[in-house]
């Protein structure tokens, strides 16, 4: 097939354009490199809009249209999402029989053609692809954002708008809410599984309304403007937390959802490898203290709560340290700290109410590690956090905070690391065999860690989007675990001063198995993709 030639020169051969105008379009690149060819020649004004983009589709063989609103004569909210459309650059604007016009800003992007192809294709749809300029298309998303905003905006009184916002925040299964102040608007976006969508926008007029309201209904001082915490109790299955912080705009408000009387959910069904066996060893123990490894939002507590909730029985006493209490559990003695008290005042009180196994939600400063530790030394046992990045850096955090090599060699029996990565959605996922190159990214991990994969009937799946998902193709999350368990060997290397580069090689040689490791077994099982793993743990 010969080789086209760049799209400038092929429109001066067709007499479309003049050679300074692919001079002057140049010089524009420079400082606009991201920008393509044909978009800077409509911009600097080369020629006719409409011949150009005629033009620019004849000369790569697609259909071509200049997109204005007025072409736009489907409401995209029944096919597909805002957010989905904004990151492919495509705006659907028509159907007839069964198919579905779709203008693309780009159609030599393979990954964004295939994802609009598949969603449609999953609602039983045939796309007809388009191509236009990209200045188009962000016209057009930018008027579809401005009516989501006037959605919002259409309520004339405060309470009823923040009440909305928060109440579909709740069906759409966020955890979190952003009241984002910016130069021109107050911006809304919720975080599901762990990412964070555009809601809309509120008129800047309101937003000293909005703040107003929010302030009143959790309970903050309306005069004041640096940062404050608070609780909104309106609503009877939620505890709503809610954190304010001023900007160069105004002030941010973020109200974390927490879902009341929340069921717990087994420690397999989180995602955590192994049999009963693997628990038993990791968690069911006593004089010692297991420390739960990860960055902020990846899921700690919740494993937690699932390993109290494995652990609990009605004749042993079991006592949690938490900040704030998030899920209430029947038989627990659940303890809240607030401002006037510490984890490590606390854990001294408690201490005195013959506990058997203690749950500290967070260790954040030597005293409560310290603490902790000893408890663990006394005849306890411990379950604690930390925020470290994996499971042996977590004796580097003790050792940072003060702790003695004695007193973690003696006392730390497990340290388990996690991260949560988004579950497929069962609904639209379409299954296909993995590439050669996917396979070569994961045996090459595989070798570096010693373990081989067996990929023969292993399958899976393309991301689409659907109505079920919110259009990103992924439904809940999934944990990602390694687990270390200290055994006389590595309980003598962390006595001895030992790096943790060593501790880890002792650990290899034994059955400890690093994140990514778990990672491409849930990758191989189809419970998520590569690219999710990646987005998460950076591999390749």
């Amino acid at each position: 097939m010969e080789k086209r030639q760049p799209i400038g020169i092929e429109l001066v051969r067709k007499g479309v354009i003049n050679e300074n105008d692919i001079k002057k379009a140049l010089e524009y690149q420079k400082s606009n490199p991201t920008q393509k060819m044909g978009d800077i020649l409509n911009i600097i004004g080369a020629c006719d809009s409409y011949r150009l983009i005629q033009a620019i589709g004849e000369i790569l063989g697609e259909k071509a249209i200049l997109l204005e609103k007025s072409d736009v004569k489907i409401n995209l909210d029944d096919y597909i999402s805002l957010d989905v459309l904004r990151r492919n650059r495509a705006v659907p604007f028509d159907i007839e029989g069964g198919r579905v016009k779709v203008c693309f800003s780009d159609t030599a992007n393979k990954r964004a053609i295939d994802t609009i192809r598949l969603l449609l294709l999953n609602k039983g749809l045939i796309m007809e692809k388009y191509i236009t300029f990209d200045s188009n298309i962000e016209k057009i998303l930018e008027s579809l954002e401005g009516s989501k905003t006037n959605e919002i905006n259409s309520f004339s009184d405060i309470t009823g708008l923040i009440d909305t916002v928060i109440k579909k925040a709740m069906d759409k299964r966020a955890s979190d809410i952003h009241f984002e102040p910016m130069e021109n608007e107050l911006k809304i976006r919720y975080r599901i599984d762990g990412e964070l969508f555009t809601a809309g926008d509120i008129d800047k007029e309101k937003q000293t309304q909005v703040i107003g309201r929010l302030k009143a209904i959790s309970n903050m001082h309306q005069e004041k403007q640096e940062a404050q915490d608070g609780r909104i109790l309106l609503y009877p299955d939620y505890n709503i937390r809610v954190s304010s912080q001023k900007n160069v705009y105004g002030e941010k408000f973020v109200l974390r959802l927490l879902k009341k009387n929340a069921d717990i959910k087994r420690i397999f069904d989180l995602g955590f490898p192994g049999d009963e066996d693997t628990v038993k060893k990791s968690f069911n123990k006593r004089n010692s203290i297991t420390i739960m490894a990860a960055p902020t939002g990846e899921g700690k507590t919740t494993t937690l709560y699932s390993v109290i909730d494995y652990l609990n029985r009605p004749e042993i006493n079991v006592t949690t340290i938490e900040d704030p209490v998030e899920i209430r559990i029947p038989g627990l003695n659940q303890i809240e700290i607030d401002a006037k008290t510490s984890f490590s005042d606390s854990l001294r009180t408690v201490l005195r109410q013959d506990p058997d196994i203690i749950l500290v939600g967070e260790i954040r400063d030597k005293e409560t590690a310290e603490i902790a530790l000893q408890a663990g030394q006394t005849g306890h046992y411990v379950l604690s956090t930390i925020h470290t990045i994996d499971s042996i850096e977590v004796i580097t955090r003790l050792r940072k905070m003060g702790v003695s090599n004695y007193d973690i060699a003696s006392t730390l029996a497990t340290s388990v690391s996690q991260r949560l990565v988004r579950r497929v959605c069962p609904h639209c996922a379409k299954q296909r065999e993995f590439t050669q190159e996917e396979i070569k990214i994961m045996n090459s991990i595989g070798e570096k860690y010693g373990k081989t994969f067996d990929f023969s009937g292993k399958m899976t799946y393309d991301i689409v989007g659907c109505t079920y998902c919110n259009h990103t193709g992924y439904y809940g999350r999934i944990g990602i675990f390694e687990i270390l368990n200290i055994d006389d060997e590595i309980r003598e290397l962390i006595a001895n001063d030992a790096s943790t580069l060593k501790i880890k090689e002792c650990a290899m040689k034994q059955s400890f198995k690093p994140l990514v490791i778990d990672g491409i077994y849930k990758v191989m099982e189809g419970i998520t993709t590569l690219e999710e793993l990646n987005k998460k743990l950076v591999i390749f």
